[in-house]
């Protein structure tokens, strides 16, 4: 009987202390603990059974049918069980009623981004054929990956579901290599992204007012940039105010349909007004190898970039329900393939478009954005470059609820440890007013921050394509000499050495070109 009331297990706090009188039962599992938030009601509890025979035995189990261990061996372990209700009291965890359309949304949203307008500069340094075979061959390595992260989020052995990146890599590799290698590539995927989706946003504000308003201003003294970035910074941090991470599906389903609009809309714009004049598909020459080398590292930095989402795949995984029978890896997987069919369907057009319309003239900076203002900006129609900059903004909105969240949970995941209550919505409030803001006050202050995103981002590129390979052969310890044993290092090892030459690139670069210094005085 006591086997029926087992709760799923999960990683990521500690247990809540015993009341007094109570006796402590034997925890074969310290660190782990329940989560309350899969039936919604944080402070249910069990109630030992010490004599089956008594008739104070529950002769039916009052735990719903969703509610099960992952793995029978917790069935046969645990006899008693309390559940912590701090998972459930935040935002990625607090609801648990997410489905394969969520997942879609909200992995879709994440993962097209404005950092895949540059690709087809990658293509004026790869060339035709070594462009596409990379970029294919990224988007594999990528979406395998995702599988990867997909299985790790439940163990079928003990129950455990790490419903963090954080968690996971932690409980993998320990707290203190978590906090060295992991804590800041997924703190800068979030709130760095987040500082960045202001830049793209503000400036993409201003310029669709100039193009709404005729290129003359509406009004005699328009908006400053620093403005832009403060308009939109406020639109962000009101959407913000959505409680969790299920709660903001919608807002994912529009900023998917955004950003597939955008995506297709360049491309098409670019394709059928044709290649410019002089056109030429020739490798950029370099004055000597060291240039050719990190011309290379870059242009495999930019297809690199181009994937993102990784950071936020367990977090999305985390608001589905699961069980023994149905575990949340089968719809969390169907999701991401959907919504990576759909990626697909948009870079690959748009970085092949892109290149086969504007070649070598395409813009470094800026990329299919850039060009389409600067050749179409007379010839094309104003209202489709209006559209599209509004597109541009919205998915900037959208993307920013997503890449928040993880901060946002983790500000409020300290006021609860300490507190043992959940977070007040005033407070609440408090905590993503600030987040917002304080990314708003990194925008203006460093705006050469851009400048450092190819050192920066090579920090992160482990997150992607390295370290759930790595955490894969940990966790499941594959045969040595087996394909996946083989598969997994390969691929952990060049991730890791991808980054490593990224970091180096983006030095060289800083080294070579140096970066214009100023604070506060974004462009």
């Amino acid at each position: 009987m006591a086997e029926s009331m087992i709760e799923v297990v999960e990683y990521g706090g500690a247990t809540p202390p015993m009341a007094s009188g109570d006796s402590a039962p034997p925890n074969p599992m310290p660190n782990q603990y329940n989560s309350p938030s899969l039936s919604r009601k944080p402070l249910l509890s069990v109630q030992p059974i010490n004599n089956p025979s008594k008739s104070n035995t529950p002769k039916t189990s009052r735990t719903p049918n969703f509610i099960t261990p992952l793995g029978s061996p917790i069935r046969r372990a645990i006899k008693l069980t309390r559940l912590d209700p701090q998972d459930a009291w935040l935002p990625i965890t607090e609801s648990r009623n997410g489905n394969s359309f969520y997942a879609a949304f909200h992995t879709l949203c994440a993962g097209i981004g404005i950092q895949a307008l540059v690709l087809p500069v990658a293509f004026t340094i790869l060339g035709w054929s070594w462009g596409i075979i990379c970029l294919t061959v990224a988007f594999l390595w990528q979406l395998y990956t995702f599988w990867v992260l997909t299985n790790l989020h439940e163990s079928t052995e003990n129950g455990i579901r790490y419903s963090r990146f954080l968690q996971l890599f932690s409980a993998t590799f320990g707290e203190r290599m978590a906090k060295i290698f992991a804590l800041f590539p997924v703190m800068y995927l979030s709130g760095g992204t987040c500082v960045a989706l202001i830049v793209v946003g503000g400036s993409t504000s201003k310029l669709f007012y100039q193009i709404v308003c005729g290129g003359h201003g509406c009004v005699a003294k328009p908006l400053t940039t620093v403005e832009w970035y403060l308009v939109f910074t406020s639109a962000a941090v009101v959407l913000s105010q959505l409680p969790n991470l299920n709660s903001i599906a919608g807002v994912s389903l529009v900023g998917s349909v955004t950003a597939i609009g955008y995506c297709t809309m360049m491309w098409i714009v670019s394709v059928t007004e044709g290649r410019l004049d002089g056109v030429s598909y020739d490798r950029v020459k370099p004055n000597n190898d060291t240039e050719w080398f990190f011309g290379v590292l870059n242009a495999l930095g930019i297809i690199a970039f181009a994937f993102r989402g990784h950071n936020v795949t367990l977090e999305i995984q985390a608001t589905m329900p699961s069980s023994e029978k149905k575990p949340s890896r089968v719809p969390m997987w169907r999701g991401v393939l959907a919504a990576y069919l759909i990626v697909s369907l948009c870079l690959f057009p748009l970085a092949i478009g892109g290149y086969w319309a504007y070649g070598n003239k395409i813009p470094e900076n800026g990329g299919m954005l850039a060009a389409i203002y600067a050749f179409h900006g007379r010839d094309a129609s104003q209202s489709v470059l209006g559209l599209i900059s509004l597109f541009v903004i919205i998915n900037a909105l959208s993307a920013f609820q997503i890449y928040g969240m993880p901060m946002f949970d983790d500000m409020e995941s300290k006021y609860t440890s300490r507190m043992k209550n959940p977070c007040p919505w005033w407070l609440r409030v408090i905590f993503r007013v600030m987040f917002g803001y304080g990314c708003f006050f990194v925008a203006v202050a460093i705006p050469f921050l851009g400048s450092l995103a190819g050192l920066i981002g090579g920090v992160a590129v482990p997150v992607t394509f390295a370290y759930p390979c790595l955490m894969w052969i940990k966790i499941k310890k594959p045969e040595k000499g087996s394909l996946m044993w083989s598969l997994n290092w390969g691929l952990g090892i060049c991730g890791s050495l991808l980054s490593i030459l990224l970091i180096a690139a983006g030095v060289y670069v800083v080294i070579d070109t140096g970066i214009e210094v100023s604070f506060f005085k974004p462009h």
